[in-house]
């Protein structure tokens, strides 16, 4: 089953409660939830107190992708906020395999992430341990972004290690997918798909999700 994760970092933030509960209401599968430093990317979005505060909205997946340097000293505060699932990028953090492990250590699902122009050979010996991979389809820190073609040859790359040593791993894109990309990018192997922009544009949620879900 192909999953939908929405960027809550496209939502109306004025709104966001109430955006929360209509994602869970229209089939949303995951909470996709980009955490920002000014530093790793050059934005700074929200943290534990936010994703908290959320946390006793909805019963859905909480998918938080930390953008930030050194993610391992944050990893311990992101559960206890309410993380099912903590993404950490492989440029960010110099002593991965260990950040991997100490993610899982507390029961959580542990995933690493590439930037568009980090090429997949540097995780390959990561797969086999982590729960998801995350192919960045846009340079991270901003929502709106075009689509990076490359980026589908990664996900082919990917999808092909996986189904050698890992065949539960969910393979993640984010970035640029709308209804009129969303299908290539699931023939090629993705089946986790982030949206910000194409879910709450024009504020229409429930008309969006099921345009995405269309075009697969």
């Amino acid at each position: 089953m192909i999953k939908i994760a929405p960027s809550i970092l496209s939502a109306d933030f004025s709104r966001l409660g109430e955006h929360i509960k209509q994602l869970e209401e229209c089939g949303a599968d995951m909470i996709h939830i980009d955490v920002m430093d000014g530093m790793f990317v050059p934005n700074i979005s929200f943290g534990t107190p936010i994703i908290k505060s959320i946390r006793k909205l909805t019963k859905l997946t909480f998918d938080v992708h930390l953008m930030i340097e050194e993610p391992s000293r944050y990893v311990e505060d992101f559960v206890k906020a309410g993380a099912d699932i903590i993404t950490v990028h492989y440029e960010a953090d110099r002593h991965i395999d260990r950040t991997i492990n100490y993610i899982k250590s507390f029961g959580v699902k542990a995933a690493v992430a590439l930037n568009p122009a980090t090429p997949v050979d540097c995780i390959k010996h990561l797969i086999s341990n982590v729960d998801m991979v995350l192919i960045m389809s846009v340079n991270p820190g901003f929502g709106g972004q075009k689509y990076i073609d490359y980026c589908t040859e990664k996900i082919k790359e990917v999808r092909a290690i996986a189904d050698k040593c890992n065949k539960n791993l969910m393979i993640q894109v984010d970035g640029g997918i709308d209804e009129t990309n969303i299908g290539k990018v699931v023939s090629n192997g993705a089946d986790v798909i982030v949206a910000g922009s194409a879910v709450f544009k024009n504020g229409e949620i429930e008309k969006n999700i099921r345009t995405l879900r269309a075009g697969i």
